[in-house]
């Protein structure tokens, strides 16, 4: 049985930004490739997390964390902050799950937290994109998102090494 994680929209705090900055740490030490190289420097990943949380601040996205008792084991983003042309869609980036915790449902949960969030604010149509090498597309491809293509050599892995990006899309909210 899956146990019951909580997930909440993240607002920042000195504690907050440090378990979102080791987090980020380790998933990158672990070849996820979410936009930095390694090694990824605590003052970096700090910078990132104030950055991305004062956007949430404004309503340009949502960060949400995934916590098992007080610890959070892992966190998504759903941006919001889309063209005005746009305005029905969202896109989902930085999932990311605490290693000792990957496949126990944590990504899938806060995926339907951000669809859910999504529906709530209006959206209708969610992307993404992944690695084609050490992503996530099973579990994108198993929570019913359709794969678009694949673009090669998109971005370098986090120890090197071009690797291509997946596209998804999934329509939501009936």
């Amino acid at each position: 049985m899956q146990p019951d994680y909580k997930i909440i929209p993240l607002a920042p705090s000195d504690s907050v930004i440090a378990a979102l900055s080791l987090l980020l740490m380790e998933t990158v030490a672990h070849r996820g490739s979410i936009g930095f190289m390694h090694p990824v420097a605590p003052e970096k990943a700090a910078a990132f997390w104030k950055a991305s949380l004062s956007a949430a601040g404004r309503g340009e996205r949502i960060v949400l964390g995934a916590y098992l008792g007080e610890e959070l084991i892992g966190t998504v983003t759903l941006l919001l902050d889309c063209p005005e042309n746009q305005p029905h869609r969202g896109e989902i980036a930085k999932m990311m799950t605490r290693v000792a915790y990957r496949g126990r449902g944590v990504d899938s949960a806060l995926l339907r937290a951000a669809e859910r969030m999504a529906v709530e604010r209006g959206r209708t149509l969610l992307t993404l994109d992944t690695a084609e090498q050490e992503g996530a597309a099973g579990l994108y491809e198993k929570m019913g998102y359709e794969r678009t293509g694949v673009i090669p050599d998109y971005a370098l892995m986090p120890y090197g090494g071009l690797t291509g990006t997946i596209v998804f899309w999934k329509r939501i909210g009936g």
